[in-house]
């Protein structure tokens, strides 16, 4: 550790030197400058040690520049909190407080008061990566008119070049970003990484928004937006990765990328080390030693793999002073007491990376390594796309477009500049590529160095992955084990499998799997690259669904009113619904049986507003229910109803209800509450996928239309008087029909649709309204059952009165193992026509005898409320070991009967009627007398009043 600042430069860098903030990192404070990032503000503070080894411990610093940076990643601890940010990506920020990390990171505790939101765009041309390619590529697109959007995940346009010295490339950047700004159908996103790619040039992007909120807000909160983008052409100029050369103790802090270390200081005016020995294989890597020799870094010497290289770059290093070995590499490092690098052990090798001479030491605070550069082919693999290796730029290079996916540029493998902005300007211009010659002087072009090696019993500090701790030990014993596919060693060994993606080292670690085998490392390949290719949150990914955003509170037209007169809510689906409306001094059972008594003795009303409705419209609906019902409805005539059961395509209910047909071509198809989504969506699925050929519209009006049930033997006074223009008569306006007609109101007429359908056994009528009157209606009926002492009822009583009855709720008394038979509704299943799931009624399991059926039971104590879920069993456990026959399904207190009753799904079913069986539940056995499930009103006496 350092004095702070210490190794800032004086002067360079593109970071805002007349403003300071302050940062906290492991409990002390830092200067920084806007501009900065977490990593280069540690950097110039002499802070090596940003993270430790997940596994291992071992201490780790910063590696690289961006985003494929393998070791520096940090727990943020201030604003909303981040559990693994990328300390090269973070951009610091007055009050950034961050610790570093041993792996993974943590979810902070308080809530998130991050922004996050989708956005949806169209465009002709995307342009992935704001670099010299990327740059030509979308003016020239823009020029022609057409849409173009431009992603680059970094603050400001410019790519590699904001990385370099000053350059008239670089000089030129602003220029061509204000062109892009004024083109009209040009769009440009900063701090955006476009991180999947899908079919048909479907793409995913983040985009960063860091900013004030105001004093209300915290200090900083960080705002995201995922892009979900369509593109008719994808240009990938997304550039190049640095991968390293691996060697013993290449993971110390001090060891980094020769292009991140002169990156440092030409971006941000930092100077990673003092003195410093560049390791090379490659000439952008002597490059980069020039760079740190007029930074003002002292080389200790140049390691060039390449035995007997020359050329100018050499020469200009010797000239300087600088000793140049060639043929040499690094074959191992000493740190001090912290594990900081302190000197690298260095000795001739041969082709191979074999050490072929003896080792000298050189002491050096930076030891900068690059062996070559890697296309960022990511996205386009995505796509479809094949990559080949090259000699000429020793690395794996992409193929023609594919997908409509067009690489330039260094991702491309094209890293001459003049060539990478003209390639940038052809796939703009929508121009064929030009063939590309790479010609090399002797002497100077690439070598393909993967691996020094670390001698007997040191393959365990060779660190294939710093992310994983995996070494090279992990990986040679892969292969000892049998393992011969890249894909097998990543998931024995986790190579690759890291916040990374195996940016640094996958393909290094390739090359060494390939060595290892005796194979072309182009033979071999690499693994495959699946998206993301950059992390995405989870909260990013859920947006503005989170809390009552993702699962939303939804209230009928009457809740108010409910509230308003002391309802207790329960949740059915996304629903609150009433569950009863208790009275001062009433407790919450005597409330139900009120309620219950109400509805079979006078009259009772229910907002029943939640059921799901559907809207299906079309010549072929009949035939379409035909096939989705276990009965038929093409043959309902108009104006009836008929009560339906659904089956999924293992026979098994998935959901019922009452379809009215209204006209020819229209029918209101009903389901449960809780299920009404899942119903439109299986229509859509077998109308979109099977049966395109349907003229069919279905649509949801399940919000559009509000609805009171009227029940109880005053049902027919009290919608007389509501509808006095309507012949209320059971013969006129018989059982299971529809009428539509004006309901007499306080404030008008209203339009209503209603069924004379009844789930309480009793003389029902179910009025439905446009939703923005469903208000009006609930107190038109209250008023109009006044005289007859109307008494709301909620979900309970409901409950309670259709268990009476039999009537089976989908999802509490069926299982997703019941079929139809099973619950007593055989009758519903039509043998005269095919339907889903039909054909599963022939198999063995579901024809067999002994199945689990619907039955009744009656409690032997008849005070006793057995419990919902409890175990049928025959004999008295645990005396008796007895297996499991059944459950209880449903059980309550009975007004009617006087007395308590269940519904139950048992093994073997009505053939057991009269047996007494045991109910167990919390270690306690209730006797209970299985009986028929229909306990009330069995010959249907009620249901016309």
């Amino acid at each position: 550790m350092t004095a702070a600042g210490q190794f800032r430069l004086p002067v360079g860098g593109r970071v805002d030197r007349t403003r300071t903030v302050t940062l906290r990192f492991d409990g002390r404070e830092y200067p920084a400058h806007p501009g900065d990032t977490l990593a280069s503000a540690l950097l110039a503070n002499g802070v090596r040690i940003v993270a430790r080894g997940p596994y291992t411990g071992r201490p780790r610093g910063v590696a690289d520049l961006g985003p494929a940076e393998p070791h520096a990643f940090v727990q943020v601890d201030s604003g909303p909190g981040e559990p693994m940010a990328r300390a090269t990506t973070l951009e610091v920020y007055d009050g950034l407080t961050a610790r570093s990390l041993a792996g993974k990171g943590e979810l902070p505790d308080t809530p998130d008061p991050s922004r996050y939101d989708k956005t949806w765009i169209h465009v002709d041309v995307l342009v992935v990566g704001g670099g010299p390619a990327g740059l030509a590529a979308a003016l020239a697109a823009g020029r022609t008119g057409a849409r173009v959007l431009l992603a680059d995940e970094q603050p400001e346009l410019g790519g590699a070049l904001l990385a370099g010295r000053p350059s008239p490339a670089l000089d030129r950047v602003p220029a061509m970003a204000a062109e892009l700004a004024a083109l009209p159908e040009v769009r440009v996103l900063t701090r955006t990484a476009v991180t999947g790619s899908y079919d048909h040039n479907f793409l995913v992007a983040v985009q960063r928004r860091t900013e004030h909120l105001g004093d209300a807000a915290p200090a900083h909160v960080a705002r995201q937006r995922l892009w979900h983008i369509r593109a008719g052409r994808v240009i990938l100029a997304t550039g190049a990765h640095e991968r390293a050369i691996l060697f013993a103790g290449g993971d110390r802090p001090g060891v980094m990328l020769a292009g991140a270390a002169a990156g440092y200081a030409w971006r941000y005016g930092v100077r990673t080390g003092r003195r410093a020995l560049v390791f090379g294989a490659h000439d952008r890597a002597l490059r980069d030693a020039l760079d740190l020799l007029d930074l003002g870094v002292e080389l200790t010497g140049v390691l060039d793999a390449r035995a007997g290289a020359q050329g100018p770059l050499i020469e200009a290093l010797r000239g300087r002073g600088v000793p140049v070995w060639t043929g040499y590499g690094v074959t191992g490092t000493d740190g001090d007491a912290g594990g900081v690098l302190t000197a690298a052990h260095v000795a001739p090798i041969d082709v191979h990376g074999s050490p072929s001479g003896p080792a000298r030491r050189i002491e050096c605070d930076l030891l900068a390594v690059s062996g070559g550069w890697n296309p960022n082919v990511h996205l386009y693999s995505q796509a479809g796309g094949r990559t080949s290796w090259s000699d000429a730029v020793a690395a794996f290079v992409p193929g023609a477009a594919v997908g409509g996916h067009r690489p330039v540029g260094a991702a491309n493998g094209t890293f001459d500049l003049a060539e990478a902005i003209a390639e940038g300007e052809a796939a703009g211009h929508e121009a064929p590529p030009r063939p590309r010659a790479r010609p090399a002087a002797p002497g100077t072009g690439p070598a393909t160095l993967w691996l020094v090696e670390p001698g007997p019993g040191r393959e365990d500090q060779v660190f294939v992955d710093a992310h994983r701790d995996a070494t090279l030990r992990d990986l040679r014993r892969a292969v000892g084990a049998g393992m011969r596919s890249s894909e097998h060693v990543k998931r024995y060994t986790t190579i690759g499998t890291g916040a990374d993606q195996g940016r640094s080292t996958g393909v290094a670690g390739a090359g060494v799997l390939a060595a290892t085998l005796g194979r072309p490392v182009g033979e071999l390949g690499t693994t495959t690259h699946r998206p993301p290719a950059t992390p995405i949150s989870f909260a990013l990914l859920a947006g503005r669904d989170r809390g009552q955003l993702l699962d939303p509170v939804r209230r009928t037209p009457v809740h108010d009113w409910h509230e308003a007169n002391g309802a207790v809510f329960e949740d059915v689906g996304q629903w609150k619904r009433p569950w009863c409306y208790p009275r001062p001094g009433e407790d919450l059972d005597a409330a139900v049986l009120r309620e219950c008594r109400a509805a079979r003795e006078g009259v009772a009303m229910m907002d029943v507003s939640t059921l799901g409705k559907i809207d299906l419209q079309g010549p072929d609906v009949g035939v379409l229910l035909d096939r989705i019902y276990t009965n038929k409805f093409s043959s309902l005539a108009v104006g009836h109803c008929r009560y339906g059961v659904m089956c999924r395509p293992d026979g098994m209910i998935f959901d019922d209800g009452v379809t009215a047909r209204l006209t020819p071509d229209r029918y209101h198809l009903t389901t449960t509450t809780g299920n009404a989504a899942a119903v439109l969506d299986w229509l859509d699925e077998w109308l979109q996928t099977e049966w395109p050929d349907l003229r069919v519209h279905a649509t949801s009006v399940t919000d559009q239309w509000a609805a009171v049930a009227v029940a109880g033997p005053r049902a027919r006074d009290v919608v007389r008087i509501l509808a006095p223009d309507l012949d209320v008569s059971a013969e006129t306006f018989p059982f299971m029909t529809v009428r539509e007609t004006v309901l007499r109101t306080a404030d008008g007429g209203i339009p209503a649709r209603i069924f004379r359908i009844s789930f309480t056994g009793e003389l029902s009528y179910e009025i439905n309204v446009p939703a923005w009157h469903g208000l009006a209606l609930w107190e038109a009926v209250h008023a109009a059952g006044m005289p007859y002492g109307i008494t709301p009822y909620g979900t309970e009583a409901m409950h309670v009165l259709r268990a009476e009855k039999g009537f089976i709720i989908v999802g509490q008394d069926t299982d997703g193992t019941v079929a139809p038979a099973d619950a007593g509704l055989g009758w519903a299943v039509s043998k005269a026509k095919h339907f889903i799931g039909e054909r599963s009624f022939q198999r063995a399991d579901t024809a067999r005898a002994g199945r689990k059926q619907l039955v009744g039971l009656l409690p032997a104590d008849p005070d006793t409320v057995v419990a919902e879920g409890a175990q049928l069993v025959a004999g008295v456990p645990p005396l008796i070991p007895a297996a499991m026959l059944g459950h209880v399904t449903s059980s309550y207190r009975s007004a009617a009967l006087g007395r308590s009753f269940a519904l139950g799904l048992l093994a073997g079913g009505l053939d057991r009627r009269g047996e007494t069986l045991f109910a167990v539940s919390d270690g306690q056995a209730h006797p209970v007398v299985v009986v028929e499930p229909v306990f009330y009103d069995k010959e249907g006496a009620h249901r016309d009043g």
